[in-house]
């Protein structure tokens, strides 16, 4: 083979980063509209769903409590935790009659809990605008102003936010970014969701995602979602199936979340997701969520194709064109991942591990396939609802 023709071969892996980076083009940002919300202020109900969150509560509350917006109320669910959330919790807030803390009813048959916990806090709500974060993030003060004036200022009854991911040891540096990069391949820039009209191509945040009462009441709510495992791509897809207006928006200086801590709580996390959640956002109706095994796979196998054959071929063990083949593809993925890694201020060294991250989506995936619609979670064992 011809060193043209193996340039020509690589060209689908050379201009995989290059979609995803115009894909990802156009986002917006909280940045653009004002920090202080003009009077009369909207109240807003901050609900925070929290199951054995004692590790982040704290920070979280601590840090909601800090928002220049005058009207919050929190509303904090301990969701039945067994290391002393509810108490760390009440400490946080003693003396601050912005805050509750209170304990659903023992989880019914058909929930999620999650989807329980937020709708037993939407029950105590009082604001005009509800928001549901969950209790590993961390808010700027300005967070909460400045989404009511983007709601208001785009007519948008679902208003969701993407943050700064933290990412603090080396496998959430290694791993998190290809899960994200997944979802950027997935749905493109938040302006492409906003402007959604097909409920497929909708997604939120589950860990920042304000919403009118009215809308939220109107549209069923977290019960209307309850079976879904994903329940904020569930919503989501729910006000735009219902002709709603939602909006997404990026706010890297407004939300930090740390999601997992440890290989074990990524794989675990992700597993819940990945597969029976992604199905629902499969395009191509049936179609589509009956190949989509065979598309998720497909992702981390193209993509680790090439660091494979580049290995063998450098040890004799492929034909030499093989290589002039893979190096393309490969120096354009680590060229993307050593500017990703730079962007988020983390050695760009971690770019070489790429394949590593890869490796470890890929059994993410099979593990989450041979769990089909079982899912477990923070000591709770459910069977995800699957749409037809």
């Amino acid at each position: 083979m011809t060193l043209a023709a193996a340039l020509l071969l690589a060209l689908p892996w050379v201009l995989a980063p290059v979609v995803v980076l115009i894909r990802a083009r156009h986002s917006r940002s909280l940045d653009e509209w004002p920090d202080a919300a003009p009077p009369p202020a909207a109240l807003v109900s901050v609900v925070i769903p929290a199951r054995n969150e004692a590790r982040n509560i704290e920070r979280c509350l601590r840090s909601v409590l800090a928002t220049a917006h005058p009207a919050v109320e929190v509303i904090v669910v301990d969701d039945h935790s067994t290391d002393g959330t509810g108490d760390l919790a009440r400490a946080v807030a003693q003396g601050d009659a912005r805050v509750r803390v209170i304990a659903p009813e023992p989880l019914p048959e058909g929930w999620f809990g999650k989807q329980w916990a937020c709708a037993a806090g939407a029950r105590a709500a009082r604001g005009e605008i509800l928001l549901f974060t969950d209790a590993d993030t961390a808010h700027g003060p300005d967070l909460v102003a400045r989404a009511v004036n983007a709601m208001r200022a785009r007519g948008a009854e679902l208003l969701t936010v993407v943050g700064r991911q933290e990412m603090g040891n080396f496998w959430e540096r290694v791993v998190q970014p290809q899960m994200f990069a997944l979802l950027l391949a997935r749905y493109g820039s938040t302006e492409r969701i906003s402007r959604a009209k097909d409920p497929r191509e909708a997604i939120a945040n589950g860990q920042c995602i304000f919403v009118t009462r009215a809308a939220y009441d109107a549209s069923g709510g977290h019960e209307a979602v309850r079976e879904h495992v994903a329940e904020d791509l569930a919503l989501a897809q729910r006000f735009v199936a219902q002709g709603r207006a939602i909006a997404v928006v990026t706010g890297l200086d407004q939300l930090r979340t740390r999601m997992y801590t440890s290989l074990g709580e990524i794989v675990r996390g992700w597993t819940k997701n990945v597969v029976v959640g992604g199905r629902e956002a499969a395009p191509w109706g049936r179609l589509g969520r009956a190949v989509y095994p065979l598309i998720l796979l497909s992702g981390p196998l193209f993509l680790l194709l090439p660091p494979a054959v580049l290995a063998l071929g450098a040890f004799g063990a492929l034909p030499p064109w093989t290589v002039a083949w893979a190096l393309p593809g490969v120096l354009v993925a680590l060229t993307f991942w050593a500017g990703y890694y730079a962007w988020e201020e983390l050695p760009p060294w971690y770019a070489l591990l790429y394949p590593v991250g890869l490796a470890v989506l890929l059994y993410i995936v099979l593990l989450a396939l041979a769990r089909g619609s079982r899912v477990e979670w923070k000591g709770r064992a459910y069977r995800a609802h699957a749409r037809r």
